[in-house]
């Protein structure tokens, strides 16, 4: 049997009868668009985080693309971010017509570097937009003084870090604004897409309301542009309301998976995620490193375990981001990792017997390598 580097099927058999019962709760209410799912669902989200506002959206991509416009970011301005993350984040800051800028990750935790982050600040600078990436979160007490000190909007991006907490703070509490996915691999996952920011500025609220749905406050009348039709599903919502409740458990499975690849792999010359100091990490994946990565990848399909790579091409060597102008070595540690990293199989409901097998598996791949 495939050992998958993601999958929902037994998960879904535990949860099954709460998932069809929110199905039927949303088809049984009489109201199908923006009703008593997404508004109670971005009241629960918004309390669990301890801010005042939550406003659901149709997907990830679109959260980012929405909370840098109610942040007023558009053309001629730039977001500082890295390149080193899921394409769809620098989609959606060119989305607003922003130029996106990147600055460089860390070594050992492979997050923004923020030490170099204010070298990248000019006068068009509008936002700062730290990726919480695989399961932590950026250092994000300097970046907030950078803000501070330069005047500059933070949008966190939180689609990889549901719950996870940077000195006692949680993912999404730290800047102006916060975005999140709930792609269905996420740690908080939905049936579907779906998206939200979180925010404690009421303005900023309304605005992302506004642009949500076509710019209205009221129906039929428009107030601003630029808008879209980017709400949350009414049944997405609902799901996500049945799952948040599980989402301590979802991260304890997940902590307990990383756990055991640590103990199981730690003597091997695989390089094993690092969690920065003062962060409580998710793992939303389990990221590894080794100079050999496409050799091991390929022994281990032929063994049927799939493994994955986060991410394999930075951003800025994507032709279709050419224009912005970086070259090969832009980004030195951004363009090592990406020739270095893969991840390996890493959901709550992975069977231990299941893990025992990735692990013999690299052990004896890494043994014949070395």
């Amino acid at each position: 049997m495939t050992i998958r580097v993601w999958g929902y099927q037994d998960e879904y058999a535990a949860e099954r009868d709460e998932i069809l019962d929110a199905v039927d709760t949303v088809f049984g209410s009489g109201r199908l668009v923006l009703a008593g799912s997404v508004r109670s669902f971005e009241e629960e989200f918004a309390a669990r985080h301890g801010v005042r506002h939550c406003v659901g959206v149709d997907n990830g991509t679109n959260a980012v693309k929405l909370g840098l416009e109610a942040l007023g970011v558009g053309p001629g301005d730039e977001v500082i971010t890295v390149s080193n993350t899921a394409a769809p984040t620098v989609v959606a800051i060119a989305g607003t017509g922003a130029t996106p800028v990147f600055a460089d990750v860390r070594e050992d935790y492979y997050l923004m570097d923020v030490s170099q982050v204010e070298a990248a600040i000019t006068p068009r600078t509008r936002c700062l937009l730290p990726v919480h990436l695989y399961g932590q979160c950026v250092d994000m007490a300097p970046l907030a003084e950078l803000a501070a000190r330069h005047g500059l909007a933070v949008l966190e991006d939180c689609a990889q870090a549901h719950g996870a907490r940077h000195h006692g703070r949680t993912a999404g509490t730290m800047g102006t604004a916060a975005a999140f996915s709930f792609y269905p691999t996420k740690v908080l996952g939905a049936y579907g897409d779906g998206g939200a920011v979180l925010t404690s500025d009421a303005e900023v609220d309304r605005r992302l309301r506004r642009l949500r749905y076509y710019g209205m406050e009221e129906r039929y009348y428009v107030t601003d542009l630029p808008a879209h039709n980017s709400r949350l599903d009414e049944v997405q919502a609902e799901i996500l309301r049945r799952k948040l409740h599980r989402l301590d458990t979802y991260v304890t499975a997940r902590r307990e998976i990383a756990q055991r690849y640590a103990e199981g792999l730690g003597d091997t010359d695989l390089v094993l995620p690092e969690t920065a100091p003062g962060n409580d990490h998710v793992h939303y994946v389990y990221v590894v490193r080794h100079p050999r990565r496409d050799a091991i990848i390929e022994a281990l399909r032929e063994r049927d375990i799939e493994l994955n790579i986060s991410y394999p091409w930075p951003v800025h060597t994507m032709t279709g981001f050419a224009y912005l102008g970086y070259r090969e070595g832009s980004l030195p540690v951004t363009e090592r990792l990406a020739r270095e990293i893969f991840s390996l199989p890493m959901y709550p409901s992975l069977a231990p017997e299941a893990q025992d097998r990735v692990i013999e598996a690299l052990r004896e791949v890494l043994k014949a390598l070395s």
